[in-house]
């Protein structure tokens, strides 16, 4: 199953901060036309979805050996001291991710005020040095820096 498909926590949070079901947020990032914003939303709530499942399994998994009808032999408490530590990772990861979800959600423009699509970059990063004769930050011509003058 997809992760686009198990629900989470914060699936309600999500669908009221962005106007637009889970489903369809998905879709348009599927479809490329998602923002970047919206793209690292889902992300965090496909990773949310799979720490949920992971903690849902485990809690089941103790309650069926410690249903009133559980053949006492089999329990095992190394069974459930090694349950408590899973349980212990999958809780310790919800509560990162939605941490890291609200954090991001908090952080992004209103919806309609972000700049939609890919950041565009007018400049390329620049990866040489200046060229001789154009002053660098500190004022100096770059063949006096490279002469240590």
């Amino acid at each position: 199953m997809s992760t686009w498909t198990k629900p989470s926590s914060q699936d309600a949070h999500l669908e009221e901060v962005f106007g637009t079901p889970v489903a369809q947020l998905y879709a348009a990032a599927a479809a490329g036309t998602a923002t970047p914003g919206v793209r690292r939303a889902l992300e965090l709530r496909s990773f949310l979805a799979l720490a949920e499942e992971q903690a849902a399994r485990v809690r089941d998994r103790v309650h069926q050996y410690t249903a009133p009808d559980a053949d006492m032999s089999t329990l095992s408490a190394s069974e459930l001291r090694f349950d408590s530590q899973w349980m212990d990772a999958a809780l310790s990861a919800r509560t990162q991710y939605v941490t890291a979800l609200r954090e991001l959600l908090r952080a992004m423009p209103p919806p309609g005020t972000a700049r939609e699509g890919p950041p565009k970059l007018d400049q390329p990063w620049a990866t040489t040095r200046p060229a001789t004769g154009i002053a660098p930050v500190g004022g100096r011509p770059a063949a006096q820096i490279a002469r240590g003058r």
